[in-house]
């Protein structure tokens, strides 16, 4: 007999592992199973469920190696009550997880082609997977490129990872911030200002972006403007998921539910509906 599916409805028990503190608003949690045993499989791009007791749930994207079986990891920033309160919990803490949720990146199916991430502020945490996973199987890919912006200098996440992907040779990584403070000497600037210094085949490129979603409708034209086909670009759409399971239908944008057919989608098949504003 097949094994049996999981109940997508009901939370598993893990335990905060470990945390990292990236912002002032923002943390990094590794969690483990509390009953022991290896974590939820899940593909980069794919989305959690997280639920604090006494508080709620929220959808918080994947944000680790998806190689390691022995861990998730999640960075959230307190937005929310709920969000606030996943900031707070400490090592040893417990927490319900779902999941995983909805579609990957598609990175097997773009192997041989270059590959060029754009992340904005948190953006970077869905995004990270599929860059570990990149620069894991490198020798499948051609040129890769990371540009990020974030706020300020101090909003920067993964600050050590970052200097350790600017010290590779096979890694090519721009950081800009939209207002510099006293030290920094980086980019100061929107993301999309970083594609003027690259020399991209359009035809050979593969993009993926996840930010707010001004930032990415800006990408989106800076790529058109730079003949980038659009079927060659995909963003994560990750606005108003509330069940994660497509019955709540708080995430419905035109006819898709983004919790199940999100959130990555080919740039070509959601350009018409990314228009649509947040409301």
């Amino acid at each position: 007999m097949p094994d049996p599916q999981p109940d997508l409805t009901l939370p598993e028990v893990y335990q905060v592992r470990r945390v990292e503190r990236e912002t002032a608003d923002t943390v990094t949690l590794e969690l483990a199973p509390a009953a022991g045993g290896p974590a939820l499989a899940y593909a980069p791009g794919q989305f959690n469920m997280l639920y604090v007791y006494g508080n709620g749930e929220v959808p918080i994207s994947i944000s680790g190696d998806p190689a390691d079986g022995s861990q998730l990891v999640h960075t959230t920033r307190a937005v929310g009550a709920v969000s606030a309160a996943i900031t707070r919990l400490a090592r040893g803490q417990r927490l319900g997880v779902r999941g995983p949720f909805g579609t990957r990146w598609p990175l097997e199916e773009t192997a041989g082609s270059d590959v060029l991430f754009v992340a904005g502020g948190i953006g970077l945490a869905p995004l990270r997977p599929a860059l570990y996973h990149v620069l894991a199987h490198r020798e499948r890919y051609g040129k890769v490129v990371l540009l990020y912006g974030a706020r300020t200098p101090a909003d920067v996440l993964y600050r050590r990872q970052l200097a350790r992907w600017r010290a590779r040779r096979d890694l090519e990584v721009h950081v800009t911030v939209d207002q510099a403070a006293a030290g920094w000497t980086g980019d100061v600037g929107v993301v999309t200002m970083l594609l003027h210094r690259l020399r991209l085949d359009p035809q050979r490129l593969v993009a993926l972006v996840v930010g707010p979603e001004v930032m990415m409708r800006f990408t989106l034209l800076e790529l058109e403007r730079r003949a980038v086909p659009l079927r060659r670009v995909y963003l994560s759409m990750e606005r108003n998921m509330k069940c994660g399971v497509g019955l709540c239908g708080h995430c419905q944008l035109g006819p898709h539910f983004i919790c199940k057919d999100g959130p990555v989608y080919r740039a070509d098949q959601i350009r018409s509906l990314a228009a649509v504003r947040e409301a």
